[in-house]
This record gives C-alpha cells, structure tokens and sequence, in this order.
C-alpha cells in the first residue's frame, strides 16, 4: 500500500503506529510508557531528541514562521509514528505478517514493473496520470523494504523467496527512469557486500566514512561537481537535469557560507530565495534557490539547521551505525545496505522533511528489527560463530 499509494505512506504508518501502540496499552497499561520513553535515554535518543530540538529552536530565527510550523507539521508526526511502529511493532507481528508483507511489496513491484513495459496502459484503463516519473517515489519505497523484508525471508529458511522478491524489485527499478532508485540499488548492493563479505571492522569503518563523506562534502558538492564533470558527462545525463543540479548545488551552497553556524531556519525550503542569507547571493544564485530544495537531504540540513544542525543530524546517524554493528552477520549487512541505498538517495533526490520518505524508512527499521527479533535460536548461534 505504501509502494503503490505513496502519498498515503504517512497515514499508512500513522494508523499502524496507533493500532499497536493501543494493543501495547491494553497488554501492558501504564508499563507501556516505560517501554516507549526507554530508548530516549539512550545516547542516540538522546542525539535525535537534541537535533529535534534544535529544529525546534531555529523558530527564533526562521524567518517565515508559518512555513516553519507547516514543514513540521508534516514531518514531526510521520517520525512519531515511525519511532512507535519501529519500538512496538517488531516483537508483536503475527506469523502471516511476513509472507503478506512480502507477497504484497513483490505483486507491486510486478504491477510497476507491468505498467512501464506496457507503456502505463493499465494507468489508462484506470483514468489515473499518464507519466513515466509517477512510479519514481514509489520504487523509492520499495528499495527501503526489499532488502529488510528479504533478510527476514533467508532467516526463516525462504531463500528462494528472498531471492525472488529481490529480483523482482531489481526489475521494477531498473525498468523505470528513476536514476535515484537506479542508483540507491548500486550503493545498497555495494554497501551489503561490504558488509557480508568484509570483516565486521572494516565493513563499520567504510559505512562511517560513507556517512562522513555525506555530510562533510555536501556544502561543497556544486562547486565539485563543476570542476570536476566533464560536458560528454552532462550530455548523457540530460534526462537528469544535471547542469541544473549542479547550479542548484552551488547557489544552496553558497547560501550555506552566509549562516554558517545556524542556518536560515527550518523548512525554509520552499522560500529559501528569500531568506536573509541569500540576499548577498548573485540574482543567477537567487533565482536556482527556488526550486524548493537542494535536491540533496544533507545540503538541505546545513542550508537549514547550519553546522550544529549537521552536526546532530551526524551524531545521530553515527549512532545509529554502532547500533546496527551488534547486529548478525545477515542483519548487519542488510542494515548496511539500507544505509547505503538511503544515503545514495539522499544525496541526490528528495527533500528532507517528506512524510513519504520518513514513512518509508521507519517501515524499512521496523521490518529489520523484526527480523532481528523473530531470528530462530539456531540461526543466532550460526550467524555469531
């Protein structure tokens, strides 16, 4: 449902996130509380509570305070609920979640898959859009739930099913325009192989500086790029549009130079050309901020919330690597995998405050830590000798 109806990702979550957090209340009353405030006492809620709350602060200085409220309005629920699902509903799933959950993601990359070969004549029958882009957002749902769903597949001894659901995934991806899903598929396979084949040390460190890299050259990314892509690669790349990219990267990082420390304000997006840093900015400059968002998750954050802002962002996602790193080998590789696919969409796509995004990868965790949970005895044995 979230791969097809993408925009309803959000409620999708949202009521999952309810259904069992009111399941949790009646199994275990006032306990409950307990077991949802625990993980914020860690280190890494402890991170995400702090990089909210810095979000929440650059309302003194945004500089559109209703655009502020209505970027999180969008954001903050979806991630509420995304962290309810991921906490309550990995040790709650019954026994037929799995085979469902992967039946449907599996019939809808075939639906996707069957549209673009037929020319998205079933979208014609149906009276729906006619666009090749209309199934990028979703592929980008299914490459954050393939992996997870298929590792939980392999550990419950259905390798073939895995194999078959990864398969059918890879197809609908390839077969689309959509160069980010096309390109988190290359990262996500890379990224799981380091993580499979590559002692658990090194695999750690290669992730990290994957993430390091994200952030660290993201300010820079426009200028990079414009130094260092030749024109034969622009032409291939026209589809992509990516000598605007480039220019949009530039001007974004540009606007990043002015308020350096603590950015424009949060969700200032959508009128980033008019917020006080990009007043010193070139009118060519001005005019590439109002696309709406650098395209790039990680530029958006600094353009946004500054260096501390990267800075919690960072912290939290480093955090979330060395949790991963207690993983087995299988989930280990598999959480790799979905960083990498993550970071390479990031990196290139969408805005960062989406619902639809967020939805997704809580779903994608929520899965991953199933499987963690639901792994038979004898497979944690195996996996830790």
């Amino acid at each position: 449902m979230m791969a097809i109806a993408n925009r309803s990702s959000p409620l999708v979550v949202g009521i999952g996130a309810l259904l069992f957090l009111a399941g949790a209340v009646a199994e275990q009353g006032g306990r409950a509380v307990t077991l949802l405030i625990g993980p914020l006492r860690t280190p890494l809620g402890l991170a995400a509570l702090a990089f909210l709350g810095w979000c929440l602060a650059s309302l003194a200085w945004t500089p559109f305070p209703a655009l502020w409220g209505r970027v999180l309005s969008e954001f903050l629920p979806t991630l509420v609920a995304a962290a309810l699902l991921v906490r309550l509903a990995p040790a709650r799933l019954p026994p037929w979640a799995l085979p469902l959950g992967a039946g449907l993601l599996a019939a809808a990359c075939l639906y996707i898959a069957g549209s673009l070969v037929l020319d998205l004549a079933p979208q014609a029958w149906l009276g729906q859009r006619v666009a090749l882009f209309m199934f990028n957002r979703p592929l980008l749902t299914v490459l954050l739930l393939a992996g997870p769903l298929a590792a939980f597949l392999a550990l419950r001894g259905h390798r073939l099913a895995a194999a078959a659901l990864l398969a059918v995934a890879a197809l609908a991806i390839l077969r689309s325009i959509s160069g980010a899903a096309a390109l988190g598929l290359l990262a996500g396979g890379v990224m799981f192989a380091v993580g499979r084949l590559l002692p658990r040390r090194i695999a750690l460190a290669l992730a990290a500086l994957t993430l390091a890299l994200a952030f660290a050259l993201a300010p820079v990314e426009g200028d990079i790029l414009h130094r260092l892509m030749p024109e034969a690669a622009h032409e291939r790349l026209t589809q992509s549009s990516s000598r605007a990219r480039v220019a949009i990267a530039q001007s974004f990082g540009a606007a990043v130079a002015q308020a350096p420390w603590i950015g424009s304000g949060y969700g200032m997006g959508l009128r980033f050309a008019e917020v006080p840093a990009a007043a010193a900015l070139e009118p060519e400059m001005r005019a590439m901020l109002a696309v709406g968002h650098p395209h790039n998750s990680f530029l958006q954050i600094w353009s946004e919330l500054g260096f501390v802002g990267a800075g919690l962002a960072a912290l939290v996602a480093f955090l979330a690597l060395r949790a991963a790193s207690a993983l087995p080998r299988l989930l280990f590789a598999t959480a790799l995998g979905l960083l990498g696919a993550a970071v390479a969409v990031m990196f290139v796509e969408h805005g960062a405050w989406q619902g639809w995004w967020t939805a997704g990868c809580g779903a994608a965790i929520t899965w991953l830590r199933a499987a963690s949970c639901a792994r038979p005895p004898y497979e944690s044995a195996r996996e830790g000798a």
